[in-house]
């Protein structure tokens, strides 16, 4: 009895020497946060990282002392003289990364922290916003239909999840229009100002303003991040001559011309845009640029972790703009594969490469390309994804702007 209770008095002290350490810690995170007089966190389901980075790229043109951190393709921490750093992540990503960005910025004495969210469940979403970063300005990018197996079932519970990180008492910047009264009820809620972008607001982003940026930029992107930055008193051309300065996530929606012995090919790296919504703007964005092109050629990129995913794409793709030459690679094409060819897909035209490295898909490409055409990748940038963009990139024609 007596040995009983000296471990329990042990396991006591233990636990509120524990509990001690603890609450100091939250102490001293909570200082470091009120010390940056402007944090911005940024969440939604597609744009996240973009618009981390043209918000950043902005208030450092006004002159304010920045600090950024995204989640994006590859995390980053950008600092206020613009270099950037992987986040270090000894094992997988954890949204406690957040604190040691906040020192990050700290340390350096910084006027604005620019956080993308990381979280997809629920409360960690809450959690983050609540406890990590307690915003001054949120922003919702938009809310669509991925990430169901976390976030869902359905795309309104996706937008449930996103308004976990609306600010209390601060401002929410949206370009969301159908799920805009829920966002706004939460606002309500939460004491929140809610400054929803019109359709309007978008159109004020001329097609010359987007033609100066080095890569595609969806003008959405570009009206959210310009009214984040008025918010705080940057000037709009400041703060647009800031972005166009911006360097893009490797996930950005760029183009490269290939030109290998004759065979002239536009790739468009499209494979950050995961959701069937955000997915079939690309490919639609893609044949726009270029309407002349002999082939149309769509790549997707599955993932066997991601068989939701992979379904919904396959399905959604039957419905767009039909393409020439479809090529599946990566894990789990099982999927996609069987969506197509229950939705009456044309199995002709589906070429397989989940067995095949970059290497030989360049030259599988090739092969199908004809005398120009537009190759466009899509799916997930995760796996081969990146490993393929490197690949294209690399045999890019050098552009003279």
């Amino acid at each position: 009895m007596i040995i009983a209770s000296k471990y329990f008095f042990i396991l006591l002290v233990t636990t509120m020497a524990l509990v001690a350490v603890g609450v100091v810690h939250f102490l001293r995170h909570q200082k470091k946060l009120l010390s940056i007089p402007i944090r911005i966190h940024v969440n939604g389901t597609r744009g996240k990282s973009s618009v981390t980075r043209l918000i950043a790229a902005g208030l450092k043109a006004g002159g304010i002392r920045t600090c950024a951190k995204t989640t994006g393709t590859l995390p980053r921490m950008i600092m206020p003289d613009g270099r950037e750093y992987p986040i270090f992540r000894p094992g997988r990503a954890n949204v406690a990364e957040q604190v040691r960005v906040v020192s990050a910025a700290y340390a350096r004495q910084v006027e604005a922290l620019v956080v993308e969210c990381m979280a997809l469940l629920p409360y960690l979403q809450w959690l983050s916003e609540a406890k990590m970063i307690r915003a001054t300005h949120g922003v919702i990018t938009n809310a669509r239909a991925d990430h169901l197996d976390v976030m869902g079932p359905d795309e309104e519970d996706v937008a449930w999840a996103l308004c976990g990180m609306v600010p209390q008492k601060g401002k929410l910047f949206t370009c969301e229009q159908k799920h805009l009264p829920l966002i706004q009820q939460v606002c309500q809620d939460r004491g929140a100002e809610c400054i929803a972008l019109s359709a309007e607001d978008i159109k004020q982003i001329s097609s010359e303003e987007l033609a100066a940026f080095s890569y595609i930029e969806h003008p959405d992107n570009v009206a959210l991040a310009l009214k984040v930055c008025a918010a705080v008193g940057v000037k709009r051309e400041v703060a647009l001559q800031g972005m166009y300065q911006a360097v893009p996530d490797v996930g950005a929606l760029r183009d490269f011309e290939i030109n290998f012995f004759g065979r002239k090919m536009f790739f468009v790296n499209g494979f950050a845009a995961n959701d069937p919504e955000s997915t079939e703007k690309v490919w639609n964005i893609a044949l726009s640029r270029y309407p002349n092109v002999k082939k149309k050629i769509a790549i997707f990129n599955c993932r066997v972790d991601r068989p939701e995913r992979s379904v919904q794409l396959a399905e959604a793709f039957t419905r767009w703009q039909c393409a020439d030459h479809l090529i599946i690679m990566g894990t789990g094409t099982y999927w996609f594969s069987k969506e197509l060819v229950r939705s009456g897909f044309d199995y002709h035209s589906i070429t397989y490469a989940d067995n095949q490295s970059v290497e030989e898909i360049f030259e599988l490409v090739v092969s199908l390309a004809g005398s120009s055409s537009v190759v466009v990748g899509m799916g997930n940038i995760g796996g081969q994804g990146l490993d393929l963009v490197t690949y294209f990139k690399n045999r890019a024609v050098v552009r003279e702007d």
